[in-house]
């Protein structure tokens, strides 16, 4: 059965940083592309950085230049920087893996910016 299980969220103050970490298991992991949404409360689920298995890149114009997301083949590991955060980044984030049809969740973790 495939997992992908998040970790890192949190209560961070604005201006500050968290570092979300995604480990799969049970995939070919260096074939698919990675990536990372989020849902806040009332709002669709939204697109916040994607790493193709070649390592290109694609962040939300959001979080461009605040957020980092980076793979580790060997470790089967996605990763998402996220610095200056802002109250507006408050929402569950949720890992995500796609290979052709298939596409994979995790069960997401809560990041929350707030003073």
């Amino acid at each position: 059965q495939v997992q992908l299980v998040e970790s890192g969220g949190g209560l961070v103050q604005p201006g500050g940083s968290l570092r979300l970490s995604c480990a799969a298991s049970r995939i070919v992991f260096r074939v698919y592309t990675m990536g990372w949404f989020r849902q806040a409360p009332g709002k669709q689920r939204e697109l916040v950085a994607q790493i193709t298995s070649s390592d290109s890149t694609n962040y939300a114009d959001s979080v461009k230049g605040r957020f980092t997301i980076s793979r580790d083949n060997a470790k089967s590991t996605v990763s998402l920087q996220m610095n200056s955060l802002k109250p507006d980044d408050t929402a569950a984030y949720y890992c995500n893996a796609k290979y052709a049809t298939l596409d994979y969740w995790g069960q997401g973790t809560q990041v929350t910016v707030s003073s």
